[in-house]
This record gives C-alpha cells, sequence and structure tokens, in this order.
C-alpha cells in the first residue's frame, strides 16, 4: 500500500510542480529593472525613517544631560509623548496639510487619515513609506521646544502645544517648501529641512521660552544671568553621537531614493559640517571662556548639522566645512547673547541650535550653492542675488508664521489650562509634582567625618 501510494506521489510530482511553476512564474515575470528600482527606494527610505526616528533618543538624552536630575523623567515623558501624540496628530490632519492638493500655495486640502494612500498599488504603498518618512520629521520639530522649555512646562499644557504644531504649525510650513506651496514655486532649497524642521522648532522653542519665562534663580536683579548646570554631561554627549548617526537618514535619506547615488555626496557634507561645527564650538568658547566648554562643543556639532542640512545637497565638501565652521560659531555667540543680552532662558540652546543655524543654513544655500552638485549656482558661484533673496524670503516668512501662531497657541494655552508649574513643584522638580515619580530613586550622597 505505501509502495503505491510512493510510486502514485512520484509520477504526479512533475505535474504538480509544473503547475507550481505555472502559478508562481508570473510574479517572477513581474521583476524589473523599475520594480527592483521602487524596492531599492522604498528600503532605503524605510531605513532612512527608522534612523530618524532614533533621533527621538538623542534628543531625550540632550535636554536631559542639559538640565538637572530632578526633572529627567519629565524630558523622557514630553519626548515619549511628542512622537506619540504627533504621529497620530500627524496621520488625522498634518500630512493632509502638508501634501495634499493645494489651495492658494498655502495649504493641503486632502489626504487626511492617509485616506487618498491605496494599499492595492504601488503608489499607494509608497504613499505610506512616504507617511512614516515625514512623521519623523514632524516629531523631530515637535520635539526641539522641549529643551527650551525644560524644568518649568506643565505636562498637559505641552501635549497640547505638541498636538498642534504636528497638526498645523509645522504642516503649514512643509506644504510651503515642500508640498508644492508658494516658496517652492519661488525655488527655495530646503533640501532636508533647516527651516522647515528645525527653524520651525527654533522659533516656538523661542515663543514658548519667552511666554513661559526664565527658572527661578537664573537672573539676578541686577540683570546678571547664573549659570544652571546640566546634571549629566555624558549622556549629552551619547545624544549628540545618536543625533549625528540619525542624520545620515535626515538628510541622505531626504533624496527617498536608494538609487540615487547623489546619497554619498550627502553623507560627506554632512559629516564635514559637523566636525567643523565641533571643532568651531570648541574653538570659540575656549578663546571666550578660557577653557574648552563641552557642552559648547557638543552644541557646536549639532550647529553644524543643522546648518548643512538645507543645502547638503547643493554644495561641496569645502563649502559644508564652511558652513558647518560658521554654525559653530554662531551657536557659541547665539547661546550667549540670548542668555545674557535678551535674559531668555534656553537651559540646552535649542533657539541657537535650530532657529538660528537653522536661518543660517537656509540662507547659505543661497550663497554657496554649485550647478555641479545640485544645478544651482549660489551667489559666490556666479549665480547673483536672486537665490539668495528667495532664502531671506523663506526664512522671514517662516519665522512671522511659527512665531506668531506658536505665540499665540501659548497664550491660548495659558488662559485655558496655564503653562507653568508652581513655583513649589518647580523647586522640588517636575519629576515629583507632575508625574509622581524619581529618575534616581535610591541615589544619596552620604557624608563621613
Amino acid at each position: 500500500m505505501i509502495k503505491k501510494i510512493l510510486l502514485k506521489t512520484v509520477q504526479w510530482l512533475p505535474i504538480l510542480l509544473v503547475a507550481i511553476t505555472a502559478v508562481i512564474r508570473p510574479a517572477w515575470a513581474e521583476a524589473t529593472p523599475e520594480s527592483n528600482a521602487i524596492a531599492i527606494d522604498t528600503v532605503w527610505t524605510l531605513i532612512a525613517a527608522f534612523l530618524v526616528f532614533f533621533m527621538q533618543a538623542g534628543f531625550a538624552m540632550v535636554e536631559t544631560g542639559f538640565t538637572r536630575a530632578k526633572n529627567a523623567a519629565n524630558i523622557m515623558m514630553k519626548n515619549l509623548m511628542d512622537f506619540s501624540v504627533g504621529s497620530i496628530a500627524y496621520w488625522a490632519v498634518g500630512f493632509g496639510i502638508m501634501f495634499g492638493t493645494s489651495v492658494l500655495g498655502l495649504f493641503g486640502k486632502n489626504g487626511f487619515f492617509l485616506s487618498t494612500a491605496n494599499p492595492a498599488t504601488s503608489e499607494g504603498l509608497w504613499q505610506f513609506t512616504y507617511w512614516i518618512f515625514q512623521t519623523v520629521f514632524a516629531a523631530t520639530a515637535a520635539t526641539i521646544v522641549s529643551g527650551a522649555m525644560a524644568e518649568r512646562t506643565k505636562f498637559n499644557a505641552y501635549l497640547a502645544y505638541s498636538v498642534c504644531i504636528t497638526a498645523v504649525i509645522y504642516p503649514v510650513v512643509g506644504h510651503w517648501i515642500w508640498g508644492g506651496g508658494w516658496l517652492a514655486a519661488k525655488g527655495m532649497i530646503d533640501f532636508a529641512g533647516s527651516t522647515v524642521v528645525h527653524s520651525v522648532g527654533g522659533w516656538a522653542a523661542l515663543a514658548g521660552a519667552i511666554m513661559l519665562g526664565p527658572r527661578l534663580g537664573k537672573y539676578n536683579k541686577d540683570g546678571s544671568s547664573n549659570a544652571i548646570p546640566g546634571h549629566n554631561i555624558p549622556l549629552a554627549a551619547l545624544g549628540v553621537f545618536i543625533l549625528w548617526f540619525g542624520w545620515f537618514g535626515f538628510n541622505p535619506g531626504s533624496t527617498t531614493s536608494g538609487t540615487n547615488l547623489s546619497i554619498a555626496i550627502i553623507a560627506v557634507t554632512t559629516n564635514l559640517a559637523a566636525a567643523a561645527g565641533a571643532i568651531m564650538g570648541m574653538s570659540v568658547a575656549w578663546i571666550r571662556f578660557g577653557k574648552p566648554d563641552t557642552s559648547m562643543a557638543l552644541n557646536g556639532a549639532l550647529a553644524g548639522l543643522v546648518a548643512i542640512t538645507a543645502p547638503c545637497a547643493n554644495v561641496s565638501p569645502l563649502s559644508a566645512i564652511i558652513i558647518g565652521a560658521i554654525g559653530g560659531t554662531l551657536v557659541v555667540l547665539s547661546v550667549e547673547f540670548i542668555d545674557k543680552v535678551l535674559h531668555i532662558d534656553d537651559p540646552v540652546g535649542a533657539v541657537s541650535v535650530h532657529g538660528i543655524c537653522g536661518a543660517w543654513g537656509t540662507l547659505a544655500a543661497g550663497l554657496f550653492a554649485e550647478s555641479a552638485y545640485g544645478g544651482i549656482d549660489g551667489l559666490f558661484f556666479g549665480g547673483g542675488l536672486g537665490q539668495f533673496i528667495v532664502q531671506l524670503i523663506g526664512v522671514a516668512s517662516v519665522f512671522i508664521w511659527v512665531f506668531g501662531t506658536a505665540t499665540i497657541l501659548f497664550g491660548i494655552i495659558k488662559v485655558i489650562m496655564g503653562l507653568r508649574v508652581t513655583p513649589d513643584e518647580e523647586l522640588k522638580g517636575l519629576d515629583i509634582g507632575e508625574h509622581g515619580m524619581e529618575s534616581y530613586s535610591g541615589f544619596q550622597i552620604f557624608t563621613t567625618e
């Protein structure tokens, strides 16, 4: 009996294999250079999105390290919720405003809830890929504000802000520049978001810091400033290295194409600008303060990264070094000016790193762009003032929109639910007052006589 079954199986096996091949072969036949390119682009864009997502950890480490131990859990919660509530808000509203059909070049009008993404088509599947890539960018813009408002902001007020920036404020700017809006029509260069992402976060951070006021004990009656050191510089350094790593998804990933070999050039310009920013941040701080300040060197690296984000695909390696070096210089001078002259308390230097250096990087695209790299010549390479003026219009218009709307938003939040914790909560720390816990519970210092 068993022998007969085996014989029958052997007899029918060739027929079975032919049948299986007939079913599967059409799928094999569909593999073409074009379909392979789509697959490579999809995988590359998703990997880049995952790298940018990891930057959330970097921001959390930097902000926690630059602030005091009693507020560490609060910083972690704000970064976690930036991405969590931001993802939902951007899925529901923000993505449609940013990339929907344009209304007068100002905002999109459809695509809410990913309603235009059809999973049955390659175009629809690509929209899912592009959505996750853009979501991590939106979350980056939102989380920048956390550091500038650290150590004195009510948690529920911050959640309200986080929803609004990812649903409306950020997407409107994104539509203007990346979604076919009026600045895109003018030819503005902002390849990976010095303005779209970083300046949006920086200008919102400026509005939030002003509306909140300084931390208790930050300024004296005579106007002098007191340093409030962060509790863990090694943690901040780890955050900067994570951010630097993530930026290789942020900038090269903005090609959204693994078959576009310019990703190599973008990776080079990104790295060189960061290195130059770190060196100049250290050097300028060394000259001004007499010591190579670690926190300034770390912020210098971030300043170089932020500055190169707009022109990374349009400039040479040498230009990238110059752009990053100027960014590293600017951040030291800006932090000092904002603190000691304007008396705006920004615990981590977010306004300087992201707002000021984001503006500088955007303007730099109009100065250093070379047609050999991105097809456009800036002022320094024979292109005239035209591109620089477009960049300047973009920087100014985004500042007006973001700073204005963020100020109004924080004003409304302040009236409805309050923006700042009580002095007692601030002194005890937001970990206890807002979350009922301590980040470093059980850690005590004992002295012996």
